[in-house]
């Protein structure tokens, strides 16, 4: 985050669920040469049926161990969880980045949490997001509350609602960028936008020279990779190890670490942070 605020760009999170994904991931970073953060959704690790926090060691390990073999600088985040014990296991268990966020708290109470959770992290060298949303509030009130959560909490991070939207299945959205002028300039960190699936470019390279370092991406990425798995499967194709376990082109670890490399490459170099490595 300190080079990309040195140099003006952006890293994006391309957000991963299994082995292959990681792969793939690291696969378009590594060909453009771009530094790249990986990780896992907190709040599904945490809130499936049987969730167990010695399991999310193992999702540690992985992102650890591909993040360590990687020929470019890799970030680990344990991304959105609601829940602090997990968060405080994902500190502890090698995870650089985690960010707890609980939009059904209030703010207060959430600043207090995120707080407690910060000095954990430091204290382990792990960095912190969290986010401020209130899409009611003017910009000018909302920078302000931006800027005191940031003073009060001590987070790394600030993730913030400009427009963006989670989960966009369809089509693409500028951001309100006068809102962000307006956070930018209270707010002395780096900024980060989740839903980067359904924001313009224009309004992706406009946020970057704004503040903003961290864009996250996942939405599009899973669309494509079902598409693939599932034209894979309806294929004819009866013998399972072609489609599991072979290596070959039509199996389909293979496919899916395939179809992610490409989806990042699509809007990484969007980011500015190709060459960056």
């Amino acid at each position: 985050m300190r080079a990309a605020q040195e140099r003006n760009y952006a890293v994006g999170y391309f957000e991963s669920w299994s082995l292959d994904s990681v792969q793939g991931v690291i696969d378009a970073a590594e060909k453009t040469r771009s530094p790249v953060i990986i990780g896992f959704n907190g709040e599904w690790l945490a809130e499936r049926p049987g969730a167990s926090t010695e399991e999310l060691k193992l999702y540690a390990a992985l992102g650890r161990a591909a993040a360590a073999e990687a020929k470019v600088p890799v970030g680990l985040i344990f991304n959105e969880c609601s829940n602090d014990a997990w968060v405080e296991h994902a500190i502890c268990a090698g995870f650089n980045l985690v960010m707890p966020a609980d939009p059904q708290a209030s703010l207060e109470h959430y600043a207090r949490r995120v707080k407690r959770l910060t000095t954990l992290a430091h204290s382990c060298g792990v960095a912190v997001e969290a986010d401020v949303e209130d899409k009611e509030l003017s910009a000018a009130h909302y920078a302000e509350s931006a800027k005191r959560f940031v003073e009060s909490t001590g987070v790394d991070l600030l993730a913030v609602s400009v427009g963006n939207e989670e989960i966009r299945l369809e089509g693409r959205a500028p951001l309100n960028l006068e809102r962000l002028a307006t956070v930018h300039e209270k707010v002395g960190i780096p900024m980060v936008l989740h839903g980067g699936t359904g924001i313009e470019d224009e309004s992706v390279r406009q946020a970057i020279r704004l503040g903003v370092r961290k864009i996250n991406y996942g939405t599009y990425m899973k669309q494509r990779y079902l598409n693939v798995i599932r034209n894979a499967i309806a294929g004819d194709e009866r013998n399972p190890h072609a489609l599991l376990g072979d290596g070959s082109h039509t199996d389909l670890i293979v496919v899916g670490r395939k179809v992610v490399r490409d989806a990042v490459l699509e809007r990484i170099e969007l980011l500015g942070c190709c060459g960056q490595a």
